[in-house]
């Protein structure tokens, strides 16, 4: 078809108008093998047979342009109708690229995907195993995870009333402060005072149990979890 079309002006407008058109043809086939390369393995060998038949007949036509616009007298009209060749030539050249990755790609991925298919064959007798031994590290790797945002909790819990302590502690503190100046003020017994300071010590002791208790707990629990 292409070497019938050869001859004036106008011969050239057709022969563009027949590259760009099967340049677009071309290119939806590469864009429909990228598609679907990461879709099931399927059998494209027609396609790319098509896509590759369309990627040399318009670089033939790219050899038919190039002698036709070198015959055009007029160097403005020539300059243009050359730099239209090169751009179909290159556009060409750059889907016959993508196609011959596309065909490697290909290729190693129906490798890969025979080596597997032989691998499971060979190891088909342990293949439920593992497949069983998987199965139950991911099951561990949950109940890890669950296990680690308990603890995380509990923490957190812990560290809130140990806050509150604290803040209960120094306000008692403060209270006894307080009520031991009004005491002092008013002249109690050395008795009292001594009974005072002993409800304190007794508080303290009070306060460092409750937070060994505490510590206790988590320790038990973490060891539980593990």
């Amino acid at each position: 078809m292409a070497s019938g079309m050869v001859g004036g002006g106008g011969s050239l407008s057709e022969v563009y108008s027949s590259a760009k058109r099967i340049l677009l043809r071309a290119r939806d086939g590469i864009e429909r093998l990228e598609r679907f390369e990461s879709a099931a393995p399927m059998d494209s060998s027609d396609l790319v047979s098509s896509v590759k038949r369309d990627i040399t007949e318009v670089q033939s036509l790219c050899s038919n342009m190039d002698g036709l616009w070198r015959s055009i007298s007029v160097k403005s009209q020539r300059d243009l109708w050359r730099r239209k060749t090169e751009l179909v030539g290159e556009e060409a050249e750059y889907l016959n690229q993508s196609l011959e990755k596309y065909m490697w790609r290909n290729q190693r991925r129906m490798l890969e995907a025979k080596e597997k298919a032989d691998l499971l064959g060979r190891a088909s007798g342990e293949g439920a195993h593992i497949l069983q031994i998987f199965d139950e590290e991911a099951q561990a790797m949950d109940s890890v995870k669950n296990s680690k945002r308990m603890l995380e909790d509990s923490y957190a819990s812990g560290v809130a009333i140990l806050s509150k302590y604290a803040e209960q502690r120094d306000r008692l503190k403060r209270a006894q402060r307080k009520a031991l100046d009004v005491l002092n003020t008013v002249g109690l017994s050395n008795s009292v005072l001594r009974l005072i300071e002993r409800r304190n010590r007794v508080d303290t002791w009070i306060k460092y149990a409750g937070m060994i208790a505490t510590i206790v707990v988590l320790y038990l629990f973490i060891k539980w979890t593990r």
